[in-house]
């Protein structure tokens, strides 16, 4: 039996739905009942069965730090789909970024390993690959410089990957994907592609120089599923079909949702002055950071990744943008 973690998020959903279409016996966990209703509603996008095919998972309620509760959903479980994360990069929020990220992760680890568990896979980020400079493309080996200023987010993602590598060395098979910034659909809040693409569409974005990866959530399960069935063990992939710009990317969306493309644009000088006030916001009316020193220069870099290797290894093409965020865009105006 094969069991998913964070199979109510957005590549946890979305690799359910691939998993039991083809016929896999899957348990997969959750914290809350209410959010099993979006996994739901994304199988209903692509479906017309699909309350049978909910149906075949086998939901277990459980949260990474609960010792008991996880080994218990480990019974009979021969392959992992690590998904489960926290998202935030508050830097109030750090203490609970490393209790689930790291320490949730190292849990998993653990139990994989003591269970004989023969493969995980874990999602990882883009966040924890280095950076280069003069539009050079950022591959597997760009190592990311722990010295550097990161965030809060990335720290945690890399430490959880030091535990995915611990478990290679203690016997466990294992590979970790990398995916950029994932474009999938049933998911608008709570930060993401599905939050972007709701400020597009109410006309709150800026335009930013700066450039990154993207990759639908289909490309990301159906290559998460391709590695695990291959004979791949202990290696990370960077998951990207396309580098675009912010400008591009939102001048696209707009587009497919037919609203007003962004026109407005937000210098360096801008964000500086939008962090260090969002900064003081938080700290006078305690609010959840909504923009950090570490995000305004993401937005700002231009990044370009590889996906040669991911590519060369199971030969797989990834789906151009461009067939992917109009369906997305779609789904999100039935939403409304």
């Amino acid at each position: 039996m094969i069991l998913v973690t964070g199979g109510t998020g957005l590549v946890g959903s979305h690799l359910l739905y691939q998993l039991v279409v083809s016929g896999k016996a899957v348990r997969a966990i959750y914290r809350t009942k209410k959010k099993i209703k979006a996994v739901k509603k994304v199988f209903s996008y692509y479906s017309e069965d699909y309350e049978n095919l909910f149906a075949k998972i086998e939901w277990f309620e459980a949260t990474l730090n609960n010792i008991p509760q996880i080994n218990e959903a480990f019974k009979d479980i021969t392959y992992v789909y690590h998904c489960a994360a926290f998202i935030s990069f508050d830097p109030k929020d750090y203490h609970t970024l490393r209790r689930v990220n790291i320490e949730g992760t190292a849990n998993i680890v653990n139990l994989s390993v003591s269970q004989n568990v023969k493969k995980l896979c874990y999602v990882s980020s883009i966040a924890t690959i280095g950076k280069k400079e003069n539009n050079l493309l950022i591959t597997e080996e760009t190592h990311w410089n722990p010295e550097a200023e990161q965030s809060v987010y990335s720290i945690t993602k890399y430490g959880a990957e030091m535990e995915v590598w611990r478990g290679t060395q203690e016997g466990l098979d294992a590979v970790i994907v990398n995916p950029g910034v994932i474009i999938g659909s049933g998911f608008w809040r709570g930060g993401g592609s599905g939050s972007l693409i709701k400020l597009v569409y109410k006309g709150f974005i800026r335009l930013t120089e700066g450039v990154v990866g993207y990759v639908s959530v289909k490309d990301v399960a159906n290559t998460m599923i391709k590695l695990m069935e291959s004979n791949i063990i202990n290696e990370r992939y960077i998951l990207v079909s396309d580098n675009l710009s912010y400008t591009d990317f939102f001048t696209k969306t707009a587009n497919y949702l037919n609203v007003k493309a962004p026109q407005k644009k937000a210098s360096k000088f801008l964000l500086s002055i939008a962090w260090r006030l969002d900064w003081l916001r938080s700290k006078l009316f305690n609010k959840k950071r909504r923009l950090v020193k570490q995000t305004t220069k993401t937005i700002t870099t231009k990044s370009y990744y590889s996906n040669n290797k991911i590519k060369n290894a199971i030969d797989y093409n990834f789906a151009p943008i461009d067939e992917y965020l109009p369906e997305t865009c779609q789904f999100f105006l039935k939403e409304l």
